[in-house]
């Protein structure tokens, strides 16, 4: 018996499971343990997730989508190899898939799904999201938003003492979010008003990129465009790539793009970290404004922070902790997975929510939920 916990991503998906306290991530990918959060329709109709859809992307752009997070509750649909989705439809095929391959790694399927969302939401977005549930199938779950997760990841290792306020530093793949919490008696709990940037993420940065590389193209080859599947495939597999030297450049000083277009010739364009961290800057200022805004919702300042916690992908690139120490004066805490910090606090939040429901010793809970599922699956 375990918990999954599943963070549905803007531009990645991560999970994991959780038994007795001991949450593990779920490596979803082949090349990575999080997903992209990609879906996209084969010529029969039939559905891919994650790396198969990436891939499917790569070859044909108009079979796939990205991005559906962003659109959640919007009524126009989106169109998948000419097939209208809701973006409630996709993140209902991301999440059945992630439950699918939990159920075939760990052999039973989850006792509990955890799925998180940002505080930001409200009832409209936590209605879509239910419905998104319900299509999916995932049998028991509840909600749980993504800062109380990564804070009940980051307890779990470093004592945080009661009363103590931390923010939340969520920079993502398409999203911003800042919330404070305060860990309570029983937990954590949001203070204040959540809040953050709902079209700034790492793809942001991304784009960036590739602007920078389309300045140092060559005048042809920047102009480059068209509806045809192979210019279309090759400006997704550029974009692919200005996000490979973004990561990069976390741990060097300069990337190198190769740049193929079709009808020109192979071009290589240099980025430095310097000119990287030049466009990047005024994106993460805005991202502290938005988390200053937030603490002051709280009625607190900085100096009452017990610490920032920095989570989301984006917050790997080591100028987001520089400018965060630099404005705020806070000390900051990158988890060492901040891509999973969230699904590995969901898993464990599900596990010992359960164990308070039930009450009493720990492997009896687990012997009673094993007795009532194998009732379920073979009735009398």
């Amino acid at each position: 018996m375990y918990v999954l916990g599943v963070d549905l991503g803007t531009t990645a998906t991560a999970a994991a499971v959780c038994r007795s306290d001991s949450p593990q991530v779920l490596e979803l990918g082949t090349a990575r343990a999080a997903i992209p959060s990609v879906v996209a329709v084969d010529e029969s109709g039939g559905v891919l997730t994650g790396e198969a859809a990436e891939r499917r992307a790569f070859a044909d752009p108009a079979r796939a989508a990205r991005e559906f997070k962003r659109r959640l509750g919007d009524t126009t649909p989106i169109l998948v190899g000419r097939i209208p989705f809701s973006a409630q439809e996709l993140s209902a095929k991301l999440l059945e898939a992630v439950v699918d391959f939990a159920t075939s790694q760990e052999g039973s399927t989850p006792t509990h799904v955890v799925i998180t969302h940002p505080a930001t939401y409200g009832q409209y977005k936590l209605d879509t999201l239910t419905e998104a549930a319900g299509l999916a199938e995932v049998g028991e779950w509840s909600f749980l938003s993504e800062p109380e997760a990564a804070a009940e990841q980051y307890a779990e290792k470093h004592p945080v003492g009661e009363g103590e306020h931390l923010a939340v530093y969520d920079f993502g793949g398409g999203t911003f979010d800042a919330t404070v919490i305060r860990r309570s008696e029983d937990g954590f709990e949001v203070v204040g008003e959540p809040g953050g940037i709902a079209q700034l993420g790492g793809v942001d940065l991304d784009a960036a990129v590739l602007g920078f590389v389309r300045e140092h193209l060559d005048e042809a080859a920047s102009a480059a465009s068209g509806s045809d599947p192979d210019t279309m495939a090759a400006w997704l597999a550029i974009k692919d790539a200005c996000r490979g030297a973004k990561e990069a450049l976390s741990e060097d000083s300069e990337a190198v793009l190769p740049i193929t277009l079709p009808g020109h010739a192979t071009q290589r364009i240099r980025l430095l970290r310097s000119e990287f961290e030049a466009m990047a800057e005024p994106k993460i200022n805005e991202t502290v404004d938005a988390m200053r805004r937030v603490v002051e919702s709280a009625h607190l300042t900085f100096d009452e922070l017990a610490r920032i916690l920095l989570v989301g992908g984006s917050s790997r690139i080591p100028l987001v902790a520089d400018v965060v120490v630099r404005r705020t004066g806070c000390e900051v805490h990158v988890d060492a997975h901040p891509k999973h910090a969230v699904a590995l606090g969901a898993a464990l939040h599900g596990c010992r929510r359960l164990d308070d429901q039930a009450g009493g010793d720990k492997t009896e809970r687990w012997s009673e939920i094993r007795r009532l599922v194998e009732a379920e699956d073979n009735p009398s």
